[in-house]
């Protein structure tokens, strides 16, 4: 498919708004490797950097229609870039989970070594509950230590699928293991 070279931008978002794949290729040739330097240049990254720009040029040619878009070029930075804070976001969070979750680990079995089974029997417990499409995505991510890319290919699925399955998988876990936690105190202080 050839690309247009249309010069303006604003010719392009009108064309892509009227379903035109080849105003789409323009766009995506005219922007992919700024965009992708951007989220790489942040995140250091190179596959997630690439998934990023490639979702957020998947979601422009869905919502194509519903689109107000004044300045291309800046609204496809400003929505890499908001993807890229978003995953940020979500890194630290569930890095802070992991870290907490270690700690409280290690202080369990110095001290009482029949919580820590107790907590490790929970957390299996909690994992085994997960609704099946999680739980798949949760022992692919965390037995088997595979990418959301890749695990969105083994279960052909979408990698923003994957993030959500595992985003939920996770919120599970935490929740169960607060109300355990608050369970092995009463437990501890009895």
């Amino acid at each position: 498919m050839a690309a247009l070279q249309i010069s303006t931008d604003q010719k392009l978002v009108a064309l892509l708004k009227q379903g035109q794949e080849t105003a789409f290729t323009e766009i995506y040739s005219r922007y992919w490797k700024s965009l992708y330097s951007n989220a790489n240049n942040v995140l250091g990254d190179d596959e997630l950097a690439k998934d990023i720009v490639q979702n957020v040029f998947i979601s422009i040619w869905q919502r194509r229609l519903e689109l107000d878009i004044q300045s291309l070029k800046a609204y496809l930075h400003q929505a890499v870039r908001f993807a890229v804070f978003k995953v940020i976001r979500e890194q630290k969070v569930n890095d802070a989970f992991y870290e907490r979750l270690a700690y409280v680990t290690v202080e369990i079995i110095n001290d009482n070594p029949l919580v820590y089974k107790e907590q490790q029997e929970l957390i299996n417990k909690l994992i085994n509950s997960l609704p099946p499409d999680c739980l798949e995505a949760y022992q692919l991510s965390r037995e088997e230590n595979l990418t959301y890319k890749q695990i969105a290919f083994q279960l052909s699925i979408s990698e923003k699928t994957v993030e959500k399955r595992l985003s939920k998988s996770l919120r599970h876990i935490r929740n169960g293991l607060s109300v355990g936690a608050c369970v092995a105190v009463i437990m501890l202080v009895s």
